[in-house]
This record gives C-alpha cells, sequence and structure tokens, in this order.
C-alpha cells in the first residue's frame, strides 16, 4: 500500500474490522522510528487533505446513521460514520507524536480503535460517537505506542502504562522540563501522587531517558581501535562446553560412589548413610543404642567406611 488507506464502499461490503485498509507501514512502505521520511510527510499531508473532504455530521445526522448501524446494520451508514470522524484520529494521534514513532502507524492504529468504536457505538444512549470513539483511538494508539516503543517490554499494567504517557508530564510541571533527572524528594513526590513505589517511578524515569541500544553498536576501545558492546559484556554463569564437562564429571564421581559403597558390609553402608547421607544425621549415642554397641565403636565403624570408599575411588581418580 502506498498510503493510509480511505474507506471505500467495496470495503464496506464485507466485514469492517477485516477489510477498512490500514497500513502500518503505510507511507510509500516506509517508516522511521525516529520520524518520518520527507516523502512520508508528502503523502502525509495529502491523506489529511483527502479526509478533511468528508463533511462533519450533525448531531441528527449522526444519530440518523447511527441508528442505522445499530438496527440493520448498514454498511454505508458505518462507512459515514467513520470517514466523518477520521479528522479526530489525526488530532489524537498528534498528541502522541513525542514518542519517537511515525505518526502514520498512529493513525493507523487509531483508525482501527475508530473502526471498533463505530461497530459499538449505540446512538440511543444519548453521546456523540466522537466522545466514545476518543477512549478507543487512545487505547489502540497507547498499546501500539508501549508495544513498540521500546524492545524490552513495559508497562504491563494499569498504574505501569499511566505512568509511561503521565511521567513527563509530571516532570515538566516540576522541573520545567521533561529531559532532567530526577532527584530523591522529586520521586517521592511523584510517588505520592501517583500512589507507586519509589522503585517503579525510578525505573521508568530511567527508561524514558534512555533509549534501547543494540548491543552490536560499535564503541570506542582506545584511540586506535573499536569493538562491539556484546565483546565488552562480561557474564559470570559457566559456559555450556563448561557445563557440560561439569555435569559428566559428577555423573562419573556419582558411579564410583555407588561402586565404591558397595564394597561396605551392611552395617557399614546403614551406619554411613544415617551419619553422613541423611539432612539430620544420627548421633553416635542413637546408633550405639540401635547397634549395641559402644559410641567409640560406631565412630570407628564410620571412619572405617569412609576410608574404604576413599581406597576404592582412588583407584580410578585423584581426589
Amino acid at each position: 500500500m502506498s498510503s493510509i488507506s480511505l474507506i471505500n464502499n467495496n470495503d464496506l461490503d464485507q466485514d469492517l474490522s477485516s477489510n477498512i485498509s490500514i497500513s502500518r507501514n503505510s507511507i510509500n512502505g516506509r517508516t522511521s522510528i525516529n520520524g518520518l521520511y520527507s516523502n512520508s510527510e508528502t503523502n502525509l499531508t495529502q491523506y489529511i487533505a483527502k479526509i478533511s473532504k468528508f463533511p462533519l455530521l450533525s448531531a441528527e445526522l449522526e444519530y440518523k446513521y447511527g441508528l442505522d448501524l445499530y438496527n440493520n446494520n448498514c454498511k454505508n451508514a458505518a462507512k459515514i460514520l467513520i470517514q466523518s470522524h477520521l479528522r479526530l484520529v489525526v488530532k489524537m494521534a498528534s498528541k502522541f507524536k513525542n514518542y519517537g514513532l511515525p505518526i502514520a502507524d498512529l493513525i493507523s492504529e487509531g483508525n482501527i480503535g475508530l473502526i471498533n468504536a463505530v461497530k459499538k457505538f449505540n446512538p440511543k444512549k444519548g453521546f456523540r460517537l466522537s466522545t466514545y470513539a476518543m477512549w478507543w483511538i487512545r487505547a489502540y494508539i497507547q498499546d501500539y505506542i508501549l508495544k513498540s516503543w521500546s524492545l524490552v517490554k513495559i508497562g504491563t499494567t494499569i498504574a505501569q502504562k499511566k505512568l509511561f504517557f503521565n511521567l513527563n508530564k509530571i516532570k515538566k510541571k516540576i522541573l520545567l522540563s521533561s529531559n532532567l533527572q530526577l532527584d530523591k524528594d522529586q520521586i517521592c513526590q511523584i510517588s505520592n501522587l501517583l500512589n507507586l513505589s519509589v522503585k517503579e517511578i525510578s525505573e521508568m524515569d530511567s527508561r524514558l531517558s534512555q533509549s534501547d541500544t543494540s548491543i552490536n553498536n560499535m564503541i570506542s576501545v582506545n584511540s586506535e581501535s573499536k569493538t562491539e558492546i556484546s565483546d565488552t559484556l562480561i557474564c559470570s554463569n559457566p559456559l555450556p562446553d563448561e557445563i557440560a564437562i561439569s555435569n559428566q564429571e559428577n555423573s562419573r564421581r556419582k558411579s564410583l560412589f555407588i561402586d565404591a559403597f558397595k564394597t561396605l558390609n551392611i552395617r557399614e553402608q546403614q551406619i554411613l548413610s544415617k551419619r553422613q547421607m541423611q539432612g539430620k544425621p544420627q548421633t553416635l549415642e542413637e546408633l550405639s543404642k540401635i547397634y549395641s554397641i559402644s559410641r567409640e565403636r560406631v565412630r570407628q565403624i564410620e571412619e572405617g567406611a569412609i576410608k574404604k570408599i576413599k581406597k576404592h575411588v582412588k583407584k580410578f581418580i585423584a581426589i
């Protein structure tokens, strides 16, 4: 698609939500995260000029078309209602242009919200379509911004979404600028105002102040050489081959211990198990009563069993 598509009669003969053509990458198939290309601005201007030709509806006409759609599912009535409110979408999308996303994408998302609002509009409730539709339009635009603004998911709760879209406004009131960092007192002030934790305010302020950076970006190591950011990141976790080797070695040691344990007699196995291989080992006194021997004899059996196991294992591995 070469531009933000207008609604036509053929589209409306089919299902509204799936056949009104609106493309996110709609302006000559090109969009930019930092803003629109110059030719995109031209097509956006053309789009606004086209939708400006659609007449605004009086309250009486809006009620008439709304009733026709509500009672009879009239597609032509839906088309007229949508076309007459496309300018509202552009106006609302423009309020979110400072989030670094193409205005064409925001308009496209807002148009989808408008379509859903028209489908659910009930004129019998007494309010204008614009009053009802603006909630749908805003919701779709905000949801798109939250999904697209960062590679890292943000705004997963209603409170966090509210914070994302209002923090810069609050900062401007406090600091007269949204670009400055908040100090601890100011973070506490906003925390009390929005009923959110200091940690949530601080983290969101940091996220909004810094854009995502690719770990493949080049940075200067010294005056003569550069390297990718990923090459400077140190991972404290063992590498996969190290984990595999460690697992293999642990498995071998376990096998050796099992074989060595089998060389002990029954009493040696029982005493060693109860003294060394239980979460709460039994005392020498308890075992002396069970086996009717002295505590010293229990200790000697335990010590002898350990020596036997070590002797057997040493044949295969250095401990």
